[in-house]
């Protein structure tokens, strides 16, 4: 018999080593040190050094070990974003996938990662807490808190930089700059939304104008609310009455003010989709907008506003812009070395009356 071959498999190659950071210092010709600071987005380099370390990088497909990085820059490239309210409400609420696209163009722009924290009830906050504080995130956005929320005293607790969305309902004492108690926050003014809105209805004639305000323990609603009696100083009772910032809160609180005061001529809604909901139960009642009754949302949300029978004036407030500003503003707090722990001045954003066929 011929002799039977016996066949050694052959050994699998072996991958390619992954590029180091001491090869780019090689291949760029510079120490690691100066390797490392420009990969880690350090100071003090000289540009030409940037750009050879840089293109060393490149030529050799270099990336960054995350662990090692984070331990250098004692960054992890990662920002939570915080909304205080049901998983339900965030995801049929325009105003919240506004915002969230806002923030996340911002943070993309500067590779960063965006992390989502929900909040279904207070005993979320505990697993938040504990996912803040284990170093996760270099910091945090929030938005829609109210005024009970346990998340400002966390953050405080954990010393997590933190910029909110609105202004926070909880005081505190000011800072030696003024600011109340070193919070950052992006708002609207919805105060002086809220003032346009009334006297562009009194400017049409109308005189018994109700307002459907938001919920009391939120800030915005509060300020609508305010606006509203800034104008109105003597309102009455009768045409007020307390929404939930959806549709079908929206539709309640209207049926509730046709009960008390069939005679009103107008009503300006604390947001699009509580006078979405106000514009239905008016329909189902015969009313019509704006004929009989007069109708001015806010937000200016142009999935809600545009596409009403008829299209809802409404007070705009450029939430998406808002968005990108908190994360900018987080984002700089983060870079400011010198600044180190002081927050950054609140920002408050104008509002504009965007006329359409309901008012």
């Amino acid at each position: 018999m011929p002799d039977q071959l016996s066949v050694t498999p052959r050994a699998a190659a072996a991958p390619a080593a992954r590029p180091t950071l001491e090869a780019v210092a090689a291949a760029a010709g510079v120490s690691r040190a100066t390797a490392s600071r420009v990969v880690n987005g350090g100071e003090g380099v000289r540009p030409h050094l940037v750009d050879k370390v840089k293109e060393a990088v490149r030529e050799l497909g270099y990336v960054p070990n995350p662990a090692a990085r984070t331990l250098v820059t004692r960054r992890t490239g990662a920002v939570a974003v915080i909304i205080a309210e049901p998983e339900v409400r965030i995801f049929s609420d325009p105003f919240f996938s506004r915002q969230v696209r806002g923030i996340s163009r911002e943070l993309t722009a500067s590779d960063t990662q965006l992390v989502l924290l929900l909040v279904e009830d207070h005993r979320d906050y505990e697993r938040i807490e504990r996912y803040l504080a284990g170093g996760h995130v270099d910091g945090a956005l929030a938005f829609s808190l109210h005024t009970d929320d346990p998340l400002p005293a966390i953050t405080r607790r954990i010393a997590l930089p933190t910029v909110y969305g609105g202004r926070p309902g909880w005081t505190a004492a000011p800072d030696a700059e003024g600011s109340p108690g070193g919070v950052a926050y992006v708002d609207a003014d919805n105060r002086g939304g809220a003032r346009q809105a009334v006297r562009h209805l009194l400017d049409l004639g109308r005189r018994r104008i109700a307002h459907i305000a938001g919920p009391r323990d939120q800030t915005s609603a509060t300020d609508r609310l305010d606006g509203y009696l800034d104008v109105l100083p003597g309102a009455d009772p009768g045409l007020l009455a307390e929404g939930d910032f959806t549709a079908a809160g929206g539709a309640r609180a209207m049926a509730g003010l046709l009960e008390r005061r069939p005679d009103l001529d107008a009503v300006f809604a604390a947001n699009d989709l509580m006078a979405t909901g106000a514009l239905e139960a008016l329909r189902a009642r015969g009313r019509r907008v704006p004929e009989d009754v007069a109708l001015v949302g806010f937000d200016d949300a142009e999935s809600v506003a545009e596409t009403t029978d008829p299209p809802l004036t409404t007070v705009r407030q450029d939430i998406k812009g808002m968005g990108r500003l908190m994360a900018r503003l987080l984002l700089r707090s983060l870079e400011d070395r010198r600044g180190a722990g002081r927050a950054p001045r609140p920002v408050i954003t104008p509002t504009t009356l965007v006329r359409r066929a309901s008012a």
